[in-house]
């Protein structure tokens, strides 16, 4: 009832209709107290819009490894061979060094048991050949000593010829002046001679004497001319014996040499064989102790990709996933490009793992039940092939340990925590699409100040 009009008919109507119900009922102030009501949630929705909200970016992904080295990797077996007998089993923990697999030859150039020995006996045959090669390219060098010296020895003696040589043709030459001289001088004496005997101041017999000295003058001229050719032949000869020896000096030396600088590369090519063959020795041994495939760290068998006895397997061929034992955990967590520039190393992180009862309140995180607490420590440079970008968050060690049930692979959804803003202001940017916003530009990483 609105009550408008001043005739009350609520009086009436209880004297004529003794209503014992309806007065039994108690009288409501429905309408006061709905606008009380609505006054205090008006009141407490004010103060609630102006109550601090933390901004927070969200992202998806899974756990992972923070080292590489703690991710599920793949054994190789580094040479082809056949499967002869497994050592473990799926979900086996093994340790570094422990054998999985045992593989046998399938190559024929390494089918002979006694290989190593066999490449042993052709190292010695080769480090024979090399010490006689040595005993050569010595005895070489002492034989162009030998020849160095017997040509000096040649040499003094040849050019010790070329100067007697030298000498007598000197000499024989000295003579010849002095024979020509005494031969001029005769002739001189012939003609005046003549004159004499033309005028009878001399006799015919002392004419025909000084025409017989004068002929045996002549005859020395002539004897010492083919002398003094003699001994200039002699010279020549001389000159020539010398070149001859050092000629012949040449060839035998050209030839030991020559013998020497085969000895030298034959020598040379017996220690490369020899080094050849000492990689070969120990590339057989190291490629025996490949038949056992051994653990390469502590970890867990988790999936065998080669089955049965007797398979081939080709060289560096994946034989079974191997599990690090007690890896180092981490969360890659994808976000969108807008936020990244918002998200610097060191940003407190809030994650919710799969499988694990949680409750969140992503502006009130004190609050939340079941989430743990991380530390972003890596922002990938460039986005990933989904257009996002990829964070690494580790545990925050002021926080809740992850529990010890987490395995990698697993998913989680996280929020990365930024600055506190009003509610009312939180609200605004959602419905105006804006991105969060910071109180101070974050500091740029190491890749960006490079």
């Amino acid at each position: 009832m609105l009550n408008l009009s001043k005739q009350r008919v609520d009086e009436q109507l209880w004297k004529h209709y003794p209503l014992r119900t309806l007065r039994s009922l108690p009288e409501l102030n429905t309408s006061r107290r709905l606008g009380r009501v609505m006054i205090g949630i008006l009141i407490g929705v004010v103060i609630l819009l102006f109550l601090p909200w933390q901004q927070n970016i969200t992202g998806d992904g899974s756990l992972t490894a923070l080292t590489p080295q703690d991710r599920p990797q793949t054994v190789q077996n580094a040479i082809a061979g056949r499967i002869e007998r497994w050592a473990v089993a799926e979900g086996d923990k093994v340790r570094r060094g422990d054998t999985l697999l045992v593989i046998s030859e399938i190559k024929d150039e390494y089918f002979d048991p006694n290989l190593p020995l066999r490449l042993s006996e052709q190292l010695d045959a080769k480090r024979g050949s090399m010490d006689a090669t040595d005993a050569k390219i010595q005895a070489l060098d002492g034989q162009m000593a030998a020849l160095k010296a017997g040509l000096e020895v040649k040499l003094a003696s040849a050019k010790n010829k070329v100067k007697q040589a030298r000498f007598k043709v000197v000499s024989d030459s000295t003579d010849l002046i002095a024979v020509r001289n005494f031969y001029q001088t005769a002739r001189v004496r012939l003609d005046r001679y003549e004159e004499a005997h033309r005028n009878g101041l001399i006799s015919l017999t002392d004419l025909e004497t000084r025409r017989l000295k004068f002929a045996e003058d002549q005859a020395k001229v002539v004897a010492q001319e083919n002398k003094l050719n003699v001994a200039r032949q002699e010279l020549a000869n001389a000159r020539l014996d010398l070149t001859e020896i050092q000629a012949d000096y040449s060839e035998k030396m050209a030839k030991s040499l020559s013998d020497r600088s085969s000895a030298v590369s034959y020598r040379a090519d017996a220690m490369g064989e020899v080094s050849k063959l000492r990689n070969k020795i120990s590339s057989v041994d190291v490629r025996r102790g490949l038949y056992i495939i051994r653990a390469p760290q502590d970890g867990y068998v988790v999936k065998a990709l080669k089955a049965g006895i007797g398979e081939t397997i080709k060289e560096g061929e994946s034989i079974a996933t191997l599990q690090p034992d007690k890896p180092s955990l981490a969360v890659e967590l994808y976000v969108r490009a807008m936020d990244v520039p918002l998200i610097t190393p060191g940003r407190k992180v809030r994650l919710q793992f799969d499988g694990w009862p949680a409750v969140q309140f992503s502006g009130w995180p004190t609050v939340a039940v079941g989430t743990f607490g991380g530390q972003v420590a890596v922002v990938d440079a460039v986005s990933s092939t989904n257009g996002k970008y990829r964070l690494l968050v580790r545990p925050d060690n002021g926080d809740q340990a992850w529990p010890p049930q987490l395995r990698q692979g697993s998913g989680v959804y996280g929020w990365v925590m930024l600055d506190d803003v009003p509610i009312w202001y939180e609200i605004w940017r959602q419905l105006n699409g804006f991105p969060p916003s910071l109180k101070a530009e974050p500091e740029p990483t190491e890749g960006a100040k490079k």
